[in-house]
């Protein structure tokens, strides 16, 4: 199939990964012929850098807003009209068609000549480069298709789930755009084919050998003998790509969603099969052992943050984009904060948590706020005694932030109150998670700190393995890989309640629906405005229209208070 004549426009954001050192660096407009990619290597890896640039990772919480764990105070927030009933062709934020489609024609034009590109002058030297980055482009290309599965795949009226056309050529003008969608179950074997060729050509991770005979077989046997050699094609400076781990990630999360209740009647893929990817990635961590101990809190790490090496990943990250800390508006280093800080610390209080999802933390001895008997909750002290993660995710009446005490009842003095004015909590609560309380957005002072954009975290391929463990083999069964459901849940819990002793957890151990309530609880709460629960709400068929609630907090004349939770 013809190529594409001319690339034009073809604009690369060169810091796109941590730690990279062969950026990609064709000049910002290029009007160039197709013979002069071949011998312009940098200016080929630009095709693929396009797909890199629009990665499908936001670095603000913003889908959150969609569902009943969070509204907006931003009345023109595009979420909120589709949470409120105007989700539509003109108005629908979530859709990834043109930049995800956009993203596989690169991909595609990329495959189509990167075994003809002078990569190296070294014949054996051009074998690796174009190994991995094939294998980084078959990787881009199955992270992309399953993106749009999740946005765009369902079920017709005459009750066929088909996917999205399947497209694994470069398209032209004289291409016929006229196709029908695929299966969906043909788009995810789709994927998988495409994370098996990654797999085959990427390494497990990139790192720099010291011996010839940590070089792989496959290229011993081309006459690679010197480790300084693989470690330019394959080194440490090239963490932040898609490696081996990456990939197998990707096959988790795509797999996962084809064998959820949304699309388990239109596939082949089995829970067991979900459960077995997830575990390839971790069983190299330990398994459950291997949690890391900060993983729940790894945005409040500062010490952490600031001293990540050049690519280097704390013990919770698989995959994150490189730090930044510029205060310009489209960077993230004071973003959030500017967005969602309380109105007295200088912030546009834009998320608010709902009550819907305050009452999903536990109590700290582990029980649901509805065992009130074994909880210990006190209605008249909501906030007391509860799940640590409560506090530092969600700023509540009371909280004392940045030296402060913030007051969001109805009562308070101040803008942080109740629907007191427009940048003003409309829940009673404001967001705590994601925020760097060093951060100081004061316009006096503009404080920016180091951020980073989360792509995939271990504690949600734990969660993917806990999820499919469960219906595999039910709450304790540990199938081929030594470890149940179970385990991977006491482990969480034992990191977020911060106890050995889980009596609630023992009391469901042996109820596979119970078990699987706790592990879609435990979903919402490790990973909220991290822009997962619209998706897992979708895919577990569960209720995507639950009225959101807040929490309205008076005064009594006697001065104590009174809590009444309120339809928003």
């Amino acid at each position: 199939m013809k190529i594409i004549r001319n690339i034009i426009a073809l604009v690369v954001v060169l810091p796109l990964l941590a730690g990279c050192q062969d950026f990609f660096s064709p000049p910002l407009e290029n009007n160039r012929e197709k013979d002069d990619i071949y011998n312009d290597p940098s200016f080929a890896q630009g095709i693929l850098g396009y797909a890199y640039a629009m990665l499908p990772y936001s670095n603000t919480s913003v889908t959150d807003v969609a569902t009943d764990d969070a509204v907006t105070n931003d009345r023109g927030n595009s979420y909120l009209s589709m949470a409120t009933g105007s989700w539509a062709v003109l108005n629908n934020p979530m859709t990834r068609w043109q930049s995800g489609r956009a993203a596989i024609q690169y991909v595609n034009v990329f495959l189509d000549m990167a075994d003809d590109i002078t990569w190296a002058k070294d014949e054996k030297i051009h074998a690796m480069y174009a190994d991995r980055l094939k294998g980084e482009a078959y990787a881009m290309r199955a992270l992309n298709m399953y993106y749009l599965l999740m946005n765009h795949g369902g079920w017709t009226s005459d009750g066929k789930l088909l996917g999205i056309p399947i497209v694994d050529e470069p398209q032209d003008q004289y291409s016929d755009f006229n196709v029908p969608r695929n299966t969906f179950q043909e788009c995810i074997d789709f994927i998988n084919a495409d994370i098996e060729k990654a797999v085959e050509l990427l390494p497990l991770q990139y790192e720099n050998i010291t011996s010839a005979a940590q070089i792989p077989a496959k290229y011993q046997n081309i006459g690679i003998t010197n480790p300084g050699d693989y470690n330019r094609v394959n080194g440490v400076g090239f963490t932040g790509r898609i490696d081996r781990r990456i990939a197998e990630a990707i096959r988790a999360q795509a797999n996962l969603l084809a064998a959820s209740p949304a699309y388990s009647e239109g596939t082949t893929v089995t829970w067991a099969e979900v459960a077995g990817y997830a575990a390839t990635v971790l069983d190299r961590i330990g398994g459950p052992a291997g949690l890391s101990p900060t993983g729940g809190t790894w945005y409040m790490q500062t010490e952490e943050i600031k001293n990540l090496g050049s690519g280097e990943n704390p013990a919770e990250i698989l995959w994150r984009s490189d730090r930044d800390d510029d205060v310009a508006d489209y960077a993230i280093g004071i973003t959030q904060e500017k967005n969602n800080f309380p109105p007295t610390l200088y912030g546009s209080g834009r998320i608010n948590p709902t009550q819907n999802l305050v009452d999903a933390f536990p109590m700290a001895n582990g029980y649901p706020i509805t065992d009130q008997a074994r909880s210990g909750y006190d209605p008249n002290d909501p906030y007391s005694g509860r799940d640590p993660r409560l506090s530092e995710y969600v700023i509540y009446n009371g909280t004392r932030y940045k030296g402060a005490e913030i007051i969001t009842g109805a009562y308070g003095t101040d803008n942080n109150a109740l629907n007191r004015e427009s940048t003003s909590t409309r829940t009673g609560y404001y967001l705590r998670k994601l925020l760097r309380e060093d951060c100081d957005p004061n316009p006096q002072n503009n404080l920016s700190q180091w951020h980073y954009t989360v792509r995939i975290r271990y504690t949600e391929l734990f969660l993917i393995y806990a999820e499919a463990a469960n219906e595999a083999f039910g709450p304790t069964g540990v199938g081929n890989h030594g470890y149940s459901a179970y385990d991977v849940i006491k482990e969480i819990r034992r990191r977020a309640l911060q106890i050995d002793e889980d009596p609630y957890l023992e009391s469901i151990k042996n109820d596979q629906d119970k078990m699987r309530e706790l592990i879609r609880n435990e979903c919402r709460l490790e990973l909220c405005f991290e822009n997962f629960r619209f998706w897992d709400l979708r895919r577990w068929k569960d209720n995507l229209t639950e009225t959101a609630r807040g929490m309205e907090i008076d005064r009594r004349d006697d001065g104590t208070l009174e809590y009444n939770p309120a339809w928003r």
